[in-house]
């Protein structure tokens, strides 16, 4: 019987049953957020309201699990039990600024990762502007980059911004507030796996998957973990 996601908490727990889990539907049937939504709370005709999506932000902020494009370039969670291995698997042991020197990152990834970093958060307009992202004559493939960043686990969504109207109240679609994930968590907590090479990360975040996907083939689940 799937579990029924009814709140942030109820979203936050499956996240940490399961240490990963797409918001979308994909290729392994029950494996996101989205199917384990009542059809009625993944978006309400009468109200306008889309439940999972309020809750992205809370459940981001709750310090249990990382969201960000993690999965195939699209987004979902990752809980903070396994966050280290991806980590430690998608960056291959290095971190971000060892990339850069070692050539293996852009000038347009660095920039972004730097605005973020010396800001601690960043909204994504305000980074597009510090960036010189957008108009006429601004620099193209900014979607590009802040996706290759997240699925190298370099940044994650923070939270999310909302517009609010003139009592206060927040409307319409929250604007992504990104961050390096160890501004959030900690430097420690994030590389906890670099003691083990990144070849011994993939073998446990595979052995878990596994378990998780029984139905999945081997090929499948490295082609998940390796981006």
């Amino acid at each position: 019987m799937i579990k029924e996601i009814h709140s942030e908490k109820d979203m936050e727990a499956l996240v940490l049953e399961w240490g990963f889990l797409p918001f979308f539907k994909n290729e392994f049937p029950g494996f996101s957020i989205e199917e384990h939504t009542p059809p009625e709370l993944w978006y309400d005709s009468d109200s306008g309201d889309w439940a999972p999506w309020d809750w992205k932000g809370p459940v981001a902020r709750m310090g249990t699990c990382v969201y960000g494009k993690f999965f195939w370039k699209k987004a979902g969670f990752v809980s903070m039990e396994w966050f280290p291995d991806l980590a430690n698997l998608r960056r291959d042991g290095y971190d971000f600024d060892a990339r850069f020197d070692d050539e293996l990152a852009s000038y347009k990834d660095k920039e972004l990762y730097d605005a973020i970093v010396k800001n601690g958060s960043v909204q994504t307009g305000q980074l597009k502007q510090l960036c010189g992202y957008g108009g006429k004559d601004g620099k193209k493939g900014f979607e590009t980059v802040i996706t290759r960043l997240q699925m190298q686990t370099y940044l994650c969504v923070a939270d999310f911004d909302y517009a609010t109207d003139r009592r206060g109240v927040p409307y319409g679609w929250g604007i992504a507030r990104w961050s390096a994930p160890e501004a959030i968590f900690g430097y420690d907590a994030v590389t906890a796996a670099y003691a083990r090479k990144p070849d011994q990360s993939r073998q446990r975040l595979l052995e878990h998957l596994q378990k998780r996907l029984p139905q999945a083939s081997e090929g499948q689940l490295v082609k998940l973990l390796n981006m």
